[in-house]
């Protein structure tokens, strides 16, 4: 789906590729900037105090990376109940469903993945974050078959801060 803004969004139902418990993520193009995107969709009623307040900890430390090998995070949008996250969408999905359909990666482009694995975690390491929940279903494969690291603000709290 195209969508020229979020009243939009609300018209087209659902282009839905994930579901969780609280929401769910959508595929959609942004007419604005012709980019395709990710739009994670939170009902925030459905959360008690604690978890509201890991999702907006997990936001305040997303829109603070910026490296190739994570999803990125673009913008926030909130209302009284629901909470928008547009994000970098990953076309190839995660490595575990590929590596489920296409077996074992070659050597050359498992050491290529884990390269880029490692990279990803450095650059968190030395701002003093901690992906805690790094497993083959938040390894997504862009486009070009690029590693992205993902996590959702659900469950716990996937990037946390060292002190």
């Amino acid at each position: 789906y195209v969508i020229y803004n979020m009243a939009e969004l609300k018209q087209h139902g659902s282009p839905r590729f994930g579901f969780f418990h609280m929401g769910g993520v959508f595929n959609l193009t942004f007419a604005v900037f012709w980019l395709q995107v990710a739009i994670k969709i939170i009902d925030k009623s459905q959360l008690d105090a604690v978890n509201l307040e890991k999702i907006y900890r997990e936001v305040q430390i997303m829109k603070m990376l910026d490296h190739p090998h994570i999803i990125k995070l673009y913008q926030v949008m909130e209302t009284k109940s629901m909470l928008y996250l547009v994000t970098e969408f990953a076309k190839n999905g995660e490595i575990f469903d590929y590596l489920a359909s296409h077996g074992r990666l070659s050597e050359a482009e498992a050491r290529r993945k884990f390269w880029q694995i490692l990279s990803a975690v450095e650059y968190c390491h030395g701002r003093k974050i901690v992906h805690r929940d790094l497993k083959a279903e938040n390894l997504l494969l862009d486009n070009n078959m690029n590693i992205k690291i993902a996590g959702t603000p659900l469950k716990s709290t996937f990037f946390l801060f060292i002190f």
